[in-house]
Order: C-alpha cells, then sequence, then structure tokens
C-alpha cells in the first residue's frame, strides 16, 4: 500500500464529503478510492470513517490522524516548493477567486498587468457569486465583499469598501412611482439576486438600526451584474453593489431610490488561508494587487487574524 497516496485519498474524501466526491475529484475509480481507506484503516486498525448513506463521519481517531495527514502534506508540498525554485523566484500557476461584478471591474485589470509583471506565473481566475471554499476548489486566495465568517482560519487585507445601493431605471420610476419608505416596496417590482435563501429579505437601516423587510419579486437571477442590467431595463427595483451601479447612476441609465435607508458600507478584503505559507508567487501578487485594489476601492489599513 501506497501510504502517502492513501493519506491523500482520505483528506480528499474528508474534504469533499463523500468517497464518491473524492473519486471524482482525484479522478480515479470509485472502487479504489474504497479499497485505498480500508486498506489504511487496516494498517492501523482502527476505525477512521463511520459511512452514512449521504455523508462520511470521521470518529475521533480519524480527526486526529486526518490532522496530522495534512500537516504532513503540508510539508511535503512546501519541499516540493523550496526544490522547484518557487521560493527563489515566483512561478507557477495561481487560482484566485472573487464575485463576477468586483472580479471583472477591478480585479482582472491588475491582474493583466500583474501578467505582464511576473511572466513565469499563470493565474485562474474564478469569477462566480457563488461562495468558494479554499479546500474544496484549490483556490489561493480570494477577494471577499463583507464580513468574514471565519477570520480566525483566513489572513485578511483589508483593499477598500463598497456600499449597497437601491435603483431603478427612470421609465420604472415614471411608471410606478418613487418608494420614500421601505414599506412602499410592497406595491413595487424588486429585483433579486439569488445569492442565499434570504435573498428576497433587503436590509434597511434607520438611525443605525437594521431592519429586514421581505420584499415582492417577479424576477430572481444567479448573477449581480444580470440583476443590474434588468433594472436598467426597467424591470423593476434592484439592490446592487457601488462598483456595478455608480457608472450608470452618473449617466443617467439609473436613479438611486430610498438613500436615507441604505446599509453601512461593505469591507472588500483579499484573504489566504492563515495556515499556509504563502508562496512567492502568492507574495507577489498581494505586494503587486493591495495597493492597486485600494487606490480603485479607496481603503486602507491590513489586519492579520
Amino acid at each position: 500500500m501506497d501510504r502517502l497516496e492513501a493519506m491523500t485519498i482520505l483528506v480528499s474524501a474528508v474534504d469533499t464529503g463523500s468517497l464518491s466526491a473524492a473519486s471524482r475529484r482525484l479522478r480515479i475509480p470509485l472502487a479504489t478510492v474504497s479499497r485505498r481507506v480500508s486498506e489504511l484503516e487496516a494498517h492501523l486498525n482502527v476505525r477512521l470513517l463511520h459511512r452514512g448513506r449521504r455523508s462520511l463521519v470521521l470518529t475521533e481517531a480519524g480527526r486526529n490522524y486526518v490532522a496530522s495527514c495534512r500537516r504532513l502534506m503540508d510539508e511535503i508540498a512546501e519541499v516540493e516548493r523550496i526544490a522547484s525554485g518557487e521560493y527563489f523566484a515566483p512561478q507557477g500557476e495561481l487560482t484566485i477567486s472573487a464575485s463576477a461584478g468586483i472580479g471583472r471591474i477591478h480585479l482582472l485589470p491588475i491582474v493583466d498587468d500583474f501578467l505582464g509583471t511576473f511572466p513565469e506565473i499563470r493565474v485562474r481566475l474564478q469569477l462566480t457569486d457563488r461562495y468558494v471554499h479554499f479546500a474544496d476548489d484549490r483556490v489561493d486566495l480570494a477577494l471577499r465583499i463583507g464580513k468574514l465568517a471565519d477570520s480566525s482560519s483566513v489572513v485578511a487585507a483589508r483593499v477598500g469598501a463598497v456600499r449597497l445601493n437601491f435603483c431603478a431605471s427612470p421609465a420604472y420610476l415614471q411608471r410606478r412611482g418613487l418608494p420614500r419608505r421601505p414599506a412602499e416596496l410592497a406595491t413595487h417590482d424588486c429585483l433579486v439576486h439569488e445569492t442565499h435563501a434570504a435573498s428576497h429579505h433587503w436590509p434597511f437601516y434607520t438611525e443605525g438600526v437594521m431592519q429586514m423587510i421581505e420584499v415582492p419579486y417577479r424576477l430572481s437571477l444567479s448573477m449581480g451584474d444580470a440583476t443590474v442590467a434588468a433594472a436598467v431595463a426597467g424591470a423593476g427595483i434592484a439592490r446592487g453593489l457601488s462598483h456595478l451601479t455608480d457608472d450608470l447612476v452618473r449617466s443617467g441609465a439609473l436613479v438611486r431610490v430610498l438613500e436615507a435607508y441604505e446599509p453601512p458600507p461593505l469591507v472588500v478584503s483579499l484573504i489566504y488561508p492563515s495556515q499556509r505559507q504563502p508562496t512567492l508567487k502568492l507574495r507577489a501578487f498581494l505586494d503587486f494587487a493591495i495597493p492597486r485594489l485600494r487606490n480603485r476601492l479607496g481603503g486602507a489599513g491590513r489586519s492579520g487574524s
């Protein structure tokens, strides 16, 4: 039995939640995945996993063993990076995740300049409004908007802030009227961005006090920029981030409404896993991108968590 291979399979099964998902990620037969985990348990003479119908559950011995496997695999990856010269010259592939709107408008131009400066680095830029996990999606770095869900597991560099606006087209407002209080949205068509289950509950603030209001919607979209585009087309009132709406407001294509009830600005951060020593390629991108993003997004200050 190749114990390193078996460890890799076990960790992948835990990260993905099932043996079949690990099989797909590693591109090896499911029977091989199951056999390697069983061989590892037989070698150790201890059960590592409880195999349920829908998910895997680690035993106490399994939790300790997987934690040790992760440390060992990180050390091996570190040795390989040093051997390949990655710590002497920035090189290799860097995977970065960002939401579609802010990634396209602010991050993509910086990535383009970065590639011109560092010819030995390749970048995989994932632009998606889906929440991406570092381990599951093999991401090195992410540009996140809003409060971090688990700040203890990441190092965060604040690069700016964005506002959450409510807006509609002049044609829509002429046809349906201008809402002056959040409660008046009950008689309007709202456009929601399907980021989570509560996407049709919008936050409004009055003297610092938040009130969540369930808004009626005629159209629900999976991308933030598509929601703003629908508002420009006159389909209703949208909730959009300022990097998507500011230029449209300036041009007159959109009108901001309910400005007195807007939420506080949302922090924008570049984050990467805290347990991982930054590679030279990651360090090079952070040094290159942070000041440029702060210049674009008007942010300052850096915090480690």
